[in-house]
């Protein structure tokens, strides 16, 4: 892990922090502009290893810190990457540890990845981004940079990315991309049905497990869009995201999407039912004591609408389905794939899992039934995800 100078160098200690609490091993390189900001002795106390910054440190046997520091390495995260040592990785200038350790790195096996921090004005320069364009044509990954406050007073792109964002982005780098080349549909959360201004149905899918979905269809390589219920969680980086409400409104945007998709994820709970009628003012008690009468139609039924669809049938577009039962999975499971028409359908026991990180699911084909234990949704949408990309062809064999 690299610091240059900047002023995000405080959000580094948070990342360093994260990456340890990960399971990773830290090794900070600093570069004497990053000390100005962060001291060694705070990097070291988070990385519980020695600092380097000098290429000149003696504490190597052979003097060589730049090379043995990079043979060590599974990769080599620069956070904050400073619109200077990217000027000095463009033209392979290698001054200092921390540029001399980018370059003599065996980039085969050890991939750089930078997080840019700087004023909007110099992350927009014309130099700055030549200088992006020509470390990425080189083999970088530039994991891009926020948008927001900056401690100069201005407000613009520029600013590193925070810390869990960064942790996100170097997990999903290292994720097998058997997704790539594809584009995913996931739809996510329940869908709420207006009664009146104030009142509606709805369920308690909390969306978790279709927002971990996408973020593992992500980190496999696909291109993601996401239709998310009515949910407060955050978008997965990386993720295209279209909020709804009604389950009229996640069919348009699902049928918006649909011909540039070729894998649909149906993990929302969508309302069977919903008001014929709703009404345009709060329904006001009448004093009879009884509640008003209410008319309900039947919502579309957007799985088997696209399973069902010429494309559903000729296999280009490949849909899996998800089940929240109440009691025997397996056969309510079973008779919900025939009905919807998949290939494929992801069965859970709803309460057992509306709201948690964890879940156990069932999955359920042609030729049978097999159950993924009980582990968190994140670890679980990334088997899904393999699952599905060996059932059509892109994944890894098994």
């Amino acid at each position: 892990m690299g610091l240059s100078g900047g002023v995000a160098c405080y959000k580094s200690a948070e990342l360093c922090r994260l990456l340890i609490k990960a399971g990773a091993s830290v090794q900070v390189v600093m570069t004497q502009a990053a000390e100005q900001f962060m001291t060694p002795v705070t990097m070291q106390a988070l990385s519980q290893r020695p600092v380097y910054g000098s290429q000149w440190d003696r504490r190597a046997s052979n003097n060589m810190a730049h090379i043995n520091l990079t043979r060590e390495a599974d990769a080599c995260l620069i956070a904050p990457a400073s619109a200077d040592l990217m000027a000095k990785l463009a033209q392979g200038q290698a001054d200092d540890l921390l540029s001399l350790m980018c370059l003599a790195r065996p980039a085969d096996r050890v991939p750089l990845l930078l997080a840019p921090a700087m004023n909007r004005e110099m992350w927009q320069h014309p130099a700055t981004q030549r200088n992006v364009a020509q470390v990425q044509a080189d083999g970088a990954g530039v994991l891009g940079v926020g948008h927001g406050d900056q401690a100069c007073g201005e407000t613009g792109d520029g600013r590193m990315l925070e810390p869990l964002e960064l942790l996100d982005e170097l997990i999903a780098f290292f994720q097998p991309k058997v997704l790539t080349g594809q584009h995913v549909l996931v739809t996510a959360g329940p869908t709420y049905e207006a009664i009146d201004p104030v009142r509606g149905i709805t369920n308690l899918s909390s969306g978790k497990m279709g927002f971990a979905v996408a973020r593992a269809a992500r980190e496999a390589g696909a291109t993601v869009t996401l239709v998310a219920g009515p949910v407060s969680l955050p978008t997965p980086r990386g993720v295209n995201r279209i909020n709804v409400k009604s389950a009229l409104d996640m069919l348009a945007a699902v049928t918006a999407h649909e011909p540039q998709t070729t894998v649909f994820i149906a993990t929302s709970a969508v309302a069977d039912w919903r008001p014929a009628q709703a009404s345009a003012s709060k329904i006001k008690k009448d004093g009879s004591g009884q509640p008003p009468e209410l008319q309900f139609v039947e919502n579309p039924d957007i799985l088997a609408m696209l399973a069902q669809s010429e494309r559903g049938e000729s296999r280009a577009l490949y849909c899996v389905g998800f089940a929240a039962e109440s009691h025997d999975l397996t056969a309510n499971a079973q008779a919900k794939r025939q009905r919807k028409g998949v290939p494929l359908l992801v069965g859970n026991i709803g309460p057992d899992t509306f709201g948690q990180d964890d879940n156990a699911l069932l999955l359920v084909d042609e030729a049978g039934t097999r159950e993924l234990s009980r582990d968190s949704k994140l670890s679980l949408a990334r088997k899904l995800i393999a699952e599905i990309a060996n059932r059509i062809g892109t994944g890894e064999s098994s």
